[in-house]
C-alpha cells in the first residue's frame, strides 16, 4: 500500500497552495481531485486579488490585512497571472454609504496595505465621470479611485499545482474518495480512479474539499461530528458589452451588497450574489440572472431593457462559498477560514471556507498545524521565493 506523509483531498486553490507548501517542507505529498484542477469554485470566482474593502464594514480588520499583505506577496510572485487593476466607486445622492464614510474606508484600507503603493486612493473629478461609457451620471457626487487586483483564477490554481509536481507532490485526478479509516497513526483512505480501487495511507488527511467538507467527513471512520453549515452560492454574468476601463464597486439597488461591473477577457463581467443553496452543487437562478441584470440596468440605464440585457448573456457561472450556519445576514458573516481539527480525529484536518486571495497563508497556517505531527524534514525550497506562472 502506498504511504504518504500528507494526502490533501481537493484541488481547488487551497489544496493546491497546501500540497505545494508541504512539498516544499520535504514531506511526501499526494493531492487527489475528484475532477480536473480548480474544476470547482476556484475557478468560478470573482477573479479578485483584493483586499476585501467592503469587510471594513463589518469590522474583520485581520483578514483584511492579512489579504493586503497576500496581495503584495502574488504581485511579486506571479506578475504574469495577477496584474493591478483600478476599482472606481461611484456615490449618488441617495447611496447608502457618504463620501465620509468611504474616505474614511479607503484611508483604513490604505493604512492596511502597510505602505504599499496600491494603498493610494483619490476623488476622481467631474470632468471625467464619462470615461464609463452608459454609466449614470444624474445624481453622482462623487466618484473614488483606488487599487487592487485581478488574476486569472483557474490559471493561477493550475500554476501552484505545477510548482507542487516540481517539487515533488504526486497528483492524482478523477479520483473519488469513497472511504477514509482514521487511527492512531493516520488515516487509509480508499479512492476510485479509472474504476480501479485504490488505496492510501497518510500520516495526516488535509480535507480541502470545499463545498464538500461535510460530504467527505461522512465517509470517515470512526464517525465524527460534523460541523453545521451553510452553502452559499455566488454567481456571475458575462455580458457582450465592451469591457469597461475598470472595475466598478457598485451599491446594489435592492439591498446592502455590493456588486462588480468588471473587464474579463475584453467583455463586461458582473457579480456576484449570495444565494443560500441546499446543496453544494452550484446552479444559476432566473432570480440571480435578474438581480444582476437590474442592478446593471440601474446604474446603465441606456444598455436597454431586461430582455435585451438578456440576449447579451455569453456565459454564466456560479462558486460556492461554505460559511458557518448562524442566525446573522450572510453579508455580516465571518470570511476567515477556519481549520478544524476533533480530537478524536488527531491526524485529520478540514477548511471550511477560505479566499483565492489567501490561499498562501491557509496554507502555512494548515503546515504549522501539521508539522508537529509529522516531523521535521529536509526543506527543498522557499515557497515564498518561489515565482508561479
Amino acid at each position: 500500500m502506498k504511504m504518504v506523509d500528507v494526502l490533501i483531498v481537493g484541488a481547488g486553490i487551497n489544496g493546491a497552495g497546501i500540497a505545494q507548501r508541504a512539498a516544499a517542507m520535504g514531506y511526501s505529498v499526494l493531492l487527489l481531485e475528484q475532477g480536473a484542477v480548480a474544476s470547482g469554485t476556484s475557478s468560478q470566482s470573482s477573479k479578485l486579488i483584493h483586499g476585501g474593502l467592503r469587510y471594513l464594514e463589518t469590522s474583520q480588520l485581520g483578514l483584511v490585512s492579512e489579504a493586503l499583505q497576500a496581495r503584495r506577496e502574488l504581485l511579486a510572485l506571479a506578475p504574469s497571472l495577477v496584474r493591478p487593476v483600478k476599482f472606481y466607486i461611484p456615490l449618488y445622492q441617495h447611496s447608502r454609504r457618504s463620501a465620509l464614510v468611504i474616505r474614511a474606508g479607503l484611508s483604513l484600507y490604505g493604512l492596511l496595505s502597510r505602505g504599499d503603493p496600491l494603498g493610494r486612493f483619490h476623488a476622481i473629478p467631474s470632468s471625467q465621470w464619462a470615461q464609463f461609457p452608459g454609466l449614470r451620471l444624474a445624481g453622482m457626487t462623487h466618484m473614488f479611485q483606488y487599487w487592487d487586483a485581478q488574476a486569472d483564477d483557474k490559471r493561477l490554481t493550475e500554476a501552484v499545482v505545477d510548482s507542487a509536481r516540481a517539487l515533488g507532490a504526486e497528483v492524482v485526478l478523477q479520483a473519488q474518495c469513497t472511504a477514509v479509516v482514521h487511527h492512531a497513526k493516520g488515516c487509509r483512505v480508499h479512492y476510485q480512479q479509472q474504476h480501479r480501487c485504490c488505496e492510501v495511507s497518510a500520516k495526516v488527511l488535509v480535507n480541502a474539499t470545499g463545498a464538500w467538507v461535510n460530504q467527505l467527513l461522512a465517509k470517515v471512520e470512526p464517525p465524527l461530528m460534523q460541523p453545521a453549515i451553510e452553502w452559499v452560492q455566488g454567481s456571475h454574468l458575462l455580458l457582450d458589452i465592451p469591457a469597461p476601463p475598470g472595475i466598478l464597486y457598485l451599491e446594489s439597488c435592492f439591498d446592502e451588497r455590493v456588486v462588480f461591473v468588471m473587464p474579463w477577457q475584453g467583455k463586461t463581467l458582473l457579480g456576484t450574489t449570495e444565494t443560500h443553496c441546499d446543496s453544494p452543487q452550484p446552479l444559476i437562478t432566473l432570480a440571480e440572472v435578474l438581480y444582476l441584470l437590474g442592478i446593471y440596468r440601474h446604474y446603465f440605464p441606456l444598455a436597454g431593457n431586461m430582455a435585451t440585457l438578456q440576449d447579451k448573456i455569453l456565459a454564466s457561472f456560479s462558486g460556492m462559498r461554505v460559511l458557518p450556519a448562524d442566525n446573522n445576514s450572510m453579508f455580516a458573516r465571518n470570511r476567515e477560514v477556519q481549520l478544524l481539527c476533533q480530537p478524536s480525529h488527531p491526524r485529520l484536518w478540514s477548511l471550511y471556507g477560505g479566499k483565492l486571495t489567501t490561499f498562501r497563508h491557509t496554507a502555512k497556517q494548515v503546515l504549522e498545524r501539521i508539522a508537529p505531527l509529522l516531523g521535521p524534514r529536509q526543506v527543498i525550497a522557499d515557497v515564498d521565493t518561489l515565482p508561479l506562472g
